[in-house]
């Protein structure tokens, strides 16, 4: 979201107090909530007593979190419906009402958070980030936990694609190894969400030292490591369970992965065919598969 607010957000977020720091996440990360809820209600998702989000709206100059929302309020007019239906929706009980309310529940935030993959901010996000891709010398990825099967995917397909893309998986204590090569010609996709990889941001302030450039798929425009990248692609992971979903980062890789074949043109396609030319050698599926569809 581009506003004077949120830059003054982001901005002064370090010298905010615990609690504020707390509210100006929740402003930055649901700013779709901000418009439509009221103070109470967003209080009460975000974890905290309402007088901190009006002690907030203060500190950033206004005389009450009311003047704050209709800025919020004002900014997401005309977008899509489903986005201000999704926010009034109440959040699904703490109970669980049986295995069908778990799966619907769950079913339905996964598609508010991927539709929002689908808006301007996120498409721009997304398409300058292949163009970077497409453009380095080298890819490095890395995710850690449940982080790795995205920054795994942009490896492995990338690698068919014809990209040439490097995992820093640390397999025999070998991860630092995998970077003394990165430099100013190289890309750097970090996948990190809260609870933020302490390794992770050393590889990323290590890679930023080195030149390169540093693509974070990460959880919010203020975790650790957006102030560090060049390009940050936001995703949503809060669920109605107990866990976090890592859904939309595998997803925004899927959308990466599908713009960096788009861009590379004939010689994704080139890649590919030596690709399967190279499994059938070794005869790695039971079941072939048509050369239409790409074989991952």
């Amino acid at each position: 979201m581009d506003l004077p607010v949120v830059s003054a957000i982001k901005d002064g977020y370090e010298l905010l107090p615990r609690q504020m720091q707390v509210a100006a996440r929740w402003l930055l990360d649901h700013p779709t909530e901000v418009a439509l809820l009221t103070m109470r209600e967003q209080a009460r998702r975000a974890g905290l007593p309402p007088a901190t989000l009006t002690r907030l709206a203060k500190r950033l100059g206004f005389d009450g979190f009311a003047k704050l929302k209709e800025i919020f309020a004002d900014s997401i007019r005309g977008r899509p419906e489903s986005l201000a239906g999704r926010a009034e929706e109440p959040l699904p009980p703490r109970e669980i009402e049986g295995d069908g309310v778990l799966i619907g529940d769950t079913i339905k935030a996964l598609h508010g958070h991927l539709s929002e993959l689908a808006q301007p901010a996120a498409i721009a996000a997304l398409a300058a980030a292949a163009d970077l891709m497409v453009e380095s010398r080298q890819i490095f990825c890395i995710g850690l936990r449940s982080s790795f099967p995205a920054a795994h995917l942009m490896h492995y397909v990338g690698s068919l694609l014809g990209s040439p893309t490097i995992l820093i998986d640390g397999i025999g204590g070998t991860a630092n190894d995998t970077l003394r090569s990165i430099g100013p010609r190289d890309v750097l996709l970090a996948v990190t969400v809260s609870p933020y990889s302490r390794y992770t941001m050393q590889v990323a302030e290590f890679a930023v030292s080195r030149g390169a450039r540093l693509v974070a798929l990460t959880d919010s425009e203020i975790s650790p490591i957006a102030k560090l990248s060049q390009i940050v692609i936001r995703v949503r992971t809060e669920m109605p369970s107990l866990f976090r979903t890592m859904t939309p980062a595998f997803a925004a890789v899927e959308c990466l992965v599908e713009l960096i074949a788009v861009k590379r043109g004939s010689r994704a396609l080139e890649s590919l065919a030596e690709n399967e030319a190279h499994l059938a050698g070794f005869n790695t599926y039971v079941l072939q598969i048509p050369r239409s569809r790409a074989r991952r």
